[in-house]
């Protein structure tokens, strides 16, 4: 029975996750642990639950955001922005509006889905109307029987 418990905690161990943080090329762990200075740190907290803060650190990233209880049973609405430079030397500027619709993030470097409805191949709408001939046909010669559960299948 020992033996089954200690087997037990030893996969428990071997399990459990690995966690690593491997620094930028160019970069040792020692680099990413520098000290930056606080340029800008203003926050205002009203009674009526209404608050705003403006932050801004040495090295160029910057975040404000403001909100209230507006949203449905006093939720906190709030809308504001983020921006830092990328490693790669590219500004990021992320406007956000947080509501009873979400998070609702917008910026030039998110990714866009695109245009719905795409175009519906031919061989789709083919089918689609293969489909409602066989449909009608059932429904003219009165028959009951199910469509068939075994597609491709021989009956």
């Amino acid at each position: 029975m020992k033996f089954v418990i200690i087997a037990a905690l030893a996969t428990v161990a071997l399990a459990a996750p690995q966690y690593s943080y491997d620094a930028p090329a160019g970069r040792s762990r020692a680099d990413s642990s520098e000290e930056v200075a606080i340029l800008r740190d203003e926050r205002v907290h009203e009674d009526d639950g209404k608050y705003n803060f403006d932050f801004e650190s040495e090295n160029g990233i910057r975040f404000s955001e403001a909100g209230s209880p507006d949203g449905d049973e006093d939720a906190i609405v709030s809308a504001g922005q983020y921006s830092y430079t990328a490693p790669d030397g590219t500004e990021v500027v992320v406007k956000y509006v947080a509501n009873e619709n979400g998070f609702q993030p917008q910026s030039d470097l998110l990714p866009v889905a695109p245009e719905f409805p795409h175009p519906i191949p031919q061989f789709v709408l083919d089918q689609i109307a293969f489909a409602a001939e066989e449909d009608a046909r059932r429904a003219h010669d009165g028959s009951r029987e199910a469509p068939s559960r075994s597609y491709g299948a021989p009956q």
